[in-house]
């Protein structure tokens, strides 16, 4: 899998978060949502938890629950704080790291590991990075307002997210 694909895919991701929580930042109602709330929370721990997975683990993954967020800009925080740690990984990743097997240390029935290299159910960095984007479209268009769609995003010429 190429670096410059998943750096491609990244770009429009930030860019599809930022439009999301810009757009759900100006409705008091949905800022102030519960439902709306859990789901953003989820999207951005699931998004932090396959970068430590992915990266160099030397630090332990601490889980976060929404209920650490009392304000709705602190939410904002921790999704944006994932982008800022995603682009310095995916500027320094190389193809031949990205090839590599790891494991998803959660996972013990059956194991994602990376067990000698043979395990069936082993996964490679760029399939847990790359369904992300993928899974997430059809739910993101259901939950607001923003077209941000791939297509939407590279028609407008590959946008940064604004925050």
């Amino acid at each position: 899998m190429s670096n410059d694909w998943l750096r491609s895919l990244y770009g429009h991701q930030e860019w599809a978060d930022a439009e999301h929580w810009r757009a759900i930042g100006t409705h008091p109602a949905a800022r102030d949502n519960e439902a709306v709330l859990n789901r953003l929370h989820h999207i951005h721990f699931v998004q932090h938890a396959f970068l430590w997975t992915v990266g160099d683990r030397q630090k332990q993954f601490v889980p976060t629950k929404v209920e650490e967020f009392t304000a709705f800009d602190q939410l904002r925080s921790y999704a944006r704080e994932y982008h800022e740690q995603m682009a310095p990984f995916l500027g320094s990743v190389t193809d031949a790291r990205l090839a590599e097997q790891v494991s998803i240390v959660w996972f013990t029935d059956p194991p994602l590991t990376n067990h000698s290299g043979r395990c069936p159910h082993a996964v490679r960095d760029a399939q847990p990075l790359s369904p992300g984007s993928k899974r997430d479209a059809p739910a993101r268009a259901r939950r607001s307002a923003p077209t941000t769609d791939l297509i939407f995003w590279q028609w407008k010429g590959r946008p940064a997210g604004t925050w």
